[in-house]
């Protein structure tokens, strides 16, 4: 243990694919005091056994795909700069549709990727079957090829990273096992201190840090939970085969996908690899890896996975006229919703995370070491993350029985069509809004939100919603079209119940606050502010409102889906010794809002509190009695209308929510679901942060600059990064509202934008505006000058559908 370092900078644990990439990166990034520890030899766990599949195309993510695009870039240059061979080969992908709703989701994953440089086409199953004339075409109805994908060494490209990073300085042990993560705790966070480190010959050793990256693959949920931090990836069996040689089959082939078949499919030591991504699966040893599982194996399960096998055989006939040289089956390490986890955890400052990913962290590692190197650096990550953070995930995902149900579906999804309405079945209600049995009754058909159930939609009383996942229109277009037209006409109600709840207390909770927000949230008490919460470089990091209890009580209201970032935000924000207190109230109280313009109208039927325009003014919030209850109303409203979000206790909210159905019943009144609420206030333009606006925008370039006060006193996070982003004059990049001319097309998000014939951004959410008269969304446009109305009024816009174009309107404010 001697020839350990006492102290580095960031001491990186695991030795993949992952860990060696980020090592890689740090010492490009210019930090070289850098230790990677791998428990055995580096490529050991999952790393050693990777397909190494460089296939690029399938996805709508800007971060994805240009993290994917970099990756394959870089292996074109490590082997001049390392010496290291990757065994990268570029023979191109051949990605195999079975049918009509599959080809139309490639289509449109094209078009995008295409505006990010990706060179694909549709191909026809002929044209196929001459690229790869070893698989039958039959059923096939086309496909994607994209020339540059291909295949690489996983050990090659692995030690290839480690080379380089050893070049630069970087510190690699092998041997040596990372036992504890150190930290020192604070008021209100642990910092990292360092990691306790433990031999081949039992020997123990610290080694004194300020940064730590878990990348420690299929046993970062293990390492995580011994700091508290919750990772819930999960092992799960995955299979391939090899078969012997086949004739005429070279290295020089390209690799084959047929999600239909559940394979995937390439040259291997002159013979057929036939991977598999079969539709339920099974996770392995959710108790937990051992600790020595290194280069080991599973048992192939020949009796689970024999109709898959057939399956997939079946599509390449060549290979059932030879034998099978290999039966494989290694685990890879899945996370619940199939996006990895990687960023600082919350709760301790300097511990990050770079793990689950999904059976494409060969294809990801150049990008995602890059990302991590560079948030490391310099705090901002440089890339859209908002969907990616360890930050999101919750306690419940990491018992065994959620990790073992969710893992045996979501390894199916990696071939999967997801058409819009696609919902995962398993692990869902980990909550329970209190009105949830109204919302079964009333015809509810639920949606995963955060672990909630979520109506987005009411078949109505009695009845049993149905709807199965597609692109045009379903079941659910009337009775959608019918609840936005009472909230525009008369009032609806919405229940929002999953939305997060902060309290903030204390005698410094002011400042605090003040201190993050981009507006003066400390104003009278009984007063919502709406606000924005920055990086130091400027970039928006959280959108909320802050709602003042009393002298040293606020409310935080964010989304459900950054709750964990918010809270991690505001404890970072807390200096040490401060007189804070914060706590998550999400499920101390309903969230009802009754929205529409006869809202007031009907709340004063149970209420003897004055609701009067001038008594009770947008962004008042009191506690008044509703039939017989106390709630706290604020006169809020997410969909653009006069409304009111009601604030009740969860013992009290089934008979306040009855209570507001009968009062409004004679004037039309009704439960009105998510899909309601995401097409008035993209009609309105109003934004959702980690959906349509993201860690890569400004006040400024999502649109809400007019939040912002730039004089308050003290500032705000950002301020000075902020204001050196308006003396730069006009953005380059916008958020703008899209509308279809033409009301039959629909939009759901990641269509390609083009002004002038020439492709400028991309729908970043989007529904159908029953008001307008057609589909609308918000869209994210770039312009290499600047972006100003003029740019804007002068163009002729469209926004292309699966490589049909329909023209469109844009605007800079919204269209209702």
């Amino acid at each position: 243990m001697s020839s350990l370092p006492s102290r580095a900078r960031v001491v990186i644990i695991g030795g993949g694919v992952i860990g060696t990439s980020i090592a890689y990166h740090c010492a490009h990034a210019g930090i070289s005091d850098v230790v990677l520890i791998e428990r055995d030899r580096l490529t050991s766990g999952t790393t050693w056994h990777a397909a190494g599949l460089m296939t690029t195309f399938g996805s709508t993510s800007s971060t994805v795909t240009e993290i994917r695009l970099y990756g394959r870039e870089l292996l074109t240059r490590l082997p001049q700069e390392t010496g290291v061979e990757t065994g990268f080969r570029p023979v191109g992908l051949i990605e195999a549709a079975a049918d009509e709703e599959r080809l139309e989701e490639y289509r449109r994953a094209a078009v995008f990727q295409r505006r990010l440089g990706l060179e694909c086409e549709e191909i026809s199953a002929t044209e196929m079957a001459e690229k790869f004339p070893f698989a039958d075409m039959t059923g096939l109805v086309g496909g994607i090829w994209v020339p540059g994908d291909g295949r690489v060494n996983p050990v090659d490209l692995t030690m290839a990273y480690a080379r380089g990073a050893k070049q630069l300085g970087v510190t690699v042990v092998e041997g040596a096992r990372v036992e504890q993560v150190l930290t020192r705790s604070g008021s209100h966070l642990q910092s990292v201190t360092g990691v306790r480190v433990v031999g081949a010959d039992g020997g123990v050793s610290d080694i004194e840090c300020e940064v730590v990256v878990n990348a420690a693959g299929m046993w970062a949920r293990e390492l995580g939970e011994r700091n508290g931090v919750v990772i819930p990836n999960q092992a799960a069996e995955h299979y391939y085969l090899i078969t012997d040689t086949i004739d005429g089959l070279t290295p020089d082939h390209p690799v084959f996908e047929d999600p239909a078949s559940y394979g995937y499919y390439r040259e291997e030591g002159g013979g057929m690899m036939v991977g598999l991504f079969e539709p339920r699966a099974a996770a392995w040893r959710p108790e937990g890896i051992p600790v020595d599982f290194s280069f080991g194996t599973i048992p192939f399960d020949m009796e689970r996975m024999e109709p898959f096998v057939e399956t997939a055989l079946a599509r390449v006939p060549v290979t059932q006229g030879v034998g099978i040289r290999t039966l494989f089956c290694g685990p890879e390490s899945f996370t619940p919703d199939l996006r990895p986890a990687v960023g600082e955890a919350p709760g301790i400052r300097g511990y990050f995370v770079c793990a689950g990913l999904n059976s494409v962290g060969i294809l990801s590692s150049g990008g995602w070491g890059r990302i991590m190197a560079h948030w490391i650096a310099t705090g901002d990550p440089g890339a859209d993350v908002t969907g990616f953070t360890v930050d999101r995930f919750q306690d419940y995902q990491l018992t065994p029985d959620n990790r073992v149900a969710r893992t045996a579906e979501i390894l199916g999804q990696v071939y999967a069509a997801h058409p819009p309405g696609t919902q995962l079945q398993t692990s869902r209600g980990a909550h329970e809004s209190p009105v949830y049995p109204r919302l079964v009754e009333h015809g509810g058909f639920f949606r995963d939100v955060s672990g909630w159930e979520g109506a987005d939609w009411f078949a109505g009383p009695g009845k049993t919603p149905a709807a199965e996942p597609g692109w045009g229109r379903g079941p659910w277009w009337d009775r959608w079209r019918a609840e936005h037209e009472t909230v525009r006409s008369t009032a609806g109600l919405i229940d929002m119940s999953f939305m997060g709840k902060i309290g903030v207390r204390g005698r410094d909770a002011a400042a605090v606050l003040e201190r993050l927000s981009t507006a003066s949230v400390a104003g009278p008490v009984d007063r919502i502010t709406y606000t924005q919460w920055l990086t130091p470089h400027g970039f928006l990091e959280a959108d909320v409102t802050v709602t003042r209890r009393g002298d040293d009580d606020f409310l935080v209201i964010t989304s459900d889906n950054t709750l964990g970032h918010t809270m991690s935000l505001l404890l970072r924000a807390v200096p040490e010794g401060a007189d804070v207190v914060v706590a998550d109230e999400t499920h101390t109280a309903a969230l009802l809002c009754l929205q529409g313009p006869r809202s007031r109208e009907v709340l004063s039927r149970l209420t003897d509190a004055d609701l009067t325009a001038a008594a009770f003014r947008f962004r008042d919030s009191r506690v008044i009695s509703v039939a017989g209850h106390e709630v706290r109303a604020s006169r809020m409203s997410y969909v653009g209308e006069l409304g009111f979000e009601l604030l009740v206790p969860r013992e009290d909210a089934l008979e306040v929510y009855d209570a507001l159905l009968a009062a409004g019943r004679d004037l039309g009144v009704e439960p009105v679901g998510l899909r309601s609420v995401a097409s008035l206030r993209l009609e309105k333009g109003y934004r959702d942060y980690g959906h349509d606006v993201d860690n890569t925008d400004t006040p400024l370039t999502a649109g809400l600059h007019w939040v912002t006060d730039l004089d308050k006193p003290g500032g705000f996070i950002g301020l000075e990064a902020y204001r050196a982003e308006l003396d730069r004059g006009e953005p380059t990049s916008r958020l703008l509202s899209i509308a279809l001319l033409d009301p039959e097309p629909l939009l759901h998000e990641a269509e390609v934008v083009l002004r002038d014939g020439v492709p400028v951004g991309d729908v970043r959410a989007a529904s159908y505006g029953w008001t307008l008269g057609a589909a609308v969304g918000l869209a994210g446009v770039t312009n290499e000058v600047s972006i100003t109305e003029e740019w804007l009024t002068s163009g002729t816009w469209e926004v292309d559908i699966a490589g049909r174009r329909h023209p469109a309107r844009a605007s800079l404010t919204p269209f209702l």
